[in-house]
């Protein structure tokens, strides 16, 4: 889960570790949906391939893992994935974009921000412009976008003009208290991370997260969980 210098492992109130998929199994019963991170993919190139497979088996997820080529784009989505995760800051540029986009629609394209501009990235996307990256991605054919602000909160502005020209999901410091905004600019969705749910974790009566209900269906489902 996300700590103040990075992703930190996430422990129980009794300093244990949490079992994934105890997680997953618990989350399962409301939220038909999942945005998995996977950090081994992200971090070393190595995708955990096999524990994809097992979440998959219980819940739809989406995933990033890290994905800089077509074939590793494949690999998540053979392992279960409903959609693969293609970043601005991960993806070799736009030929693997259009690689992947021939072998599977399955896809998901995040842009991933520091303040106004694009994160570093591939020089071969030509733009530091997220509302100009997400022209040229939509050209290709991909049609969900996740916009993903790192450390800030969203720029609803920018989201709204990246919205106008399809489905748009917001990552980040998304948190489900800002639904309202999601409809005000016309977002499908956003994703949260489990920090109140975690917290609540060794209370039996606590219920798994209702995620709230934002602007119009999109796959069954306005919110994803942040799960990683």
């Amino acid at each position: 889960m996300p700590g103040e210098e990075g992703p930190a492992v996430a422990r129980t109130a009794a300093g244990t570790l949490f079992d994934p998929f105890d997680v997953v199994d618990r989350l399962a019963k409301s939220a038909p949906l999942l945005y998995v991170v996977d950090l081994d993919g992200i971090e070393r190139g190595d995708p955990q391939l096999d524990y994809l497979q097992e979440i998959s088996r219980d819940v739809s997820i989406w995933v990033d893992a890290g994905v800089r080529s077509a074939e590793q784009a494949i690999d998540v989505l053979v392992a279960g994935a409903r959609r693969v995760v293609l970043s601005s800051a991960h993806l070799n540029g736009p030929r693997e974009l259009r690689r992947t986009w021939r072998l599977s629609t399955e896809v998901v394209f995040e842009l991933e921000l520091i303040g106004p501009k694009l994160a570093p990235a591939h020089e071969g996307w030509g733009t530091e412009d997220p509302v100009a990256l997400a022209a040229t991605v939509r050209e290709v054919g991909a049609d969900h976008l996740v916009v993903s602000p790192r450390g800030r909160d969203p720029d609803w502005a920018t989201v709204r003009t990246i919205a106008d020209g399809g489905p748009t999901w917001v990552d980040g410091t998304f948190s489900p208290d800002e639904a309202v905004r999601l409809t005000e600019v016309g977002a499908s969705g956003g994703i949260y991370h489990l920090h109140d749910f975690l917290a609540h974790w060794d209370d039996p009566t606590a219920p798994a997260p209702e995620p709230p209900r934002a602007t119009r269906d999109d796959e069954n489902q306005n919110q994803l969980t942040h799960d990683e």
